[in-house]
């Protein structure tokens, strides 16, 4: 279904003037997903490096009349059976006033057509709470299929590795 302002939504680069902006909607993201309140000077740490280092990877960010109402990270893993990087997409947001109006369709768009226009990218993936469904119903309905691969992780920074804490 075409939405009202798809056409009015700009999708660019992210920049380093665009720090405040990125680190707000990822700490809102946490809250939000996970009820999680995010440590804002190493939120905005991260995003800095990030955005003065390409290598960790790159933000897009949509605009509305100059205004950033949606985000998305990207960041690569490389894989020796392909040999090319799949592209993860992280860090995904759109400010609630602004969801269901083809923000995120148009990030996503902008990213899909980056990826295939590189020879070293084979793939998109990203990672989804099991129990957000909104959003996997948003990711199903952009081509996007649920994976083989169930994700494991040991987090350094939890309680039960205190040498990495502070």
């Amino acid at each position: 279904m075409p939405n009202k302002i798809a056409s009015d939504i700009n999708v660019r680069r992210g920049v380093t003037s665009d720090l405040e902006t990125i680190a707000g909607f990822n700490a809102a993201m946490a809250q939000e997903t996970e009820g999680k309140t995010l440590d804002l000077d190493c939120l905005r740490s991260g995003v800095w490096a990030v955005l003065n280092d390409e290598g960790l990877g790159f933000y897009l960010v949509a605009e509305i009349a100059g205004q950033i109402v949606g985000q998305l990270m990207v960041t690569t893993e490389w894989s020796d059976w392909r040999n090319a990087h799949f592209w993860w997409i992280q860090s995904v947001y759109v400010n609630p006033g602004f969801r269901r109006q083809g923000i995120y369709r148009s990030l996503d768009r902008h990213v899909k057509d980056e990826a295939l226009n590189l020879p070293g990218v084979c793939g998109l993936r990203l990672y989804v709470d099991r129990d957000n469904h909104v959003a996997q119903a948003v990711y199903a309905g952009l081509e996007m299929h649920h994976s083989n691969y169930d994700m494991y992780e040991v987090d350094f920074n939890e309680t039960h590795y205190p040498q990495k804490n502070g």
